[in-house]
């Protein structure tokens, strides 16, 4: 099979951009691009993040999506250690959103969950340094 198409970004709608794309440098340290005062792009060499404006949706019609609404997403960043992410989260935010402190889940990975300030849940993971492992089908 062919692929013809190339993944290329996940948008999320805010009706705060400055607030949500500043919480999102200074999460994860990458610094936005700007194109213009409605819509910033976070860049990785794999992957970007879009963050638009609500303002943004009348390109596309009305109704088509909605700020702040999502429930269905996680958010997730691989980082090298998930306790110190924590630490320095907490110290940095201190009213951020922990929806679940560093925990090590049944396939090996050390997550941490946040919410953003909209309300999407962000996870900050580690896998383990031994590899991915499937539970047992107890």
């Amino acid at each position: 099979m062919t692929v013809t198409t190339q993944f290329a970004s996940i948008r999320v709608i805010t009706a705060d951009i400055h607030r949500l794309v500043d919480f999102y440098a200074r999460l994860t340290g990458v610094e936005p691009q700007w194109a213009t005062d409605d819509f910033a792009e976070l860049r990785w060499p794999a992957f970007t993040l879009a963050i638009g404006s609500t303002r943004t949706l009348a390109f596309f019609g009305d109704d088509v999506a909605q700020a702040a609404a999502n429930r269905t997403v996680i958010i997730e960043f691989q980082v090298l250690d998930v306790d110190a992410e924590y630490e320095r989260v907490r110290a940095a935010e201190p009213t951020v959103s922990v929806v679940q402190v560093p925990t090590t889940m049944p396939w090996g990975n050390r997550s941490l969950l946040l919410r953003d300030p909209d309300g999407t849940l962000v996870n900050l993971f580690s896998p383990p340094a031994e590899g991915r492992h499937t539970p047992d089908p107890a």
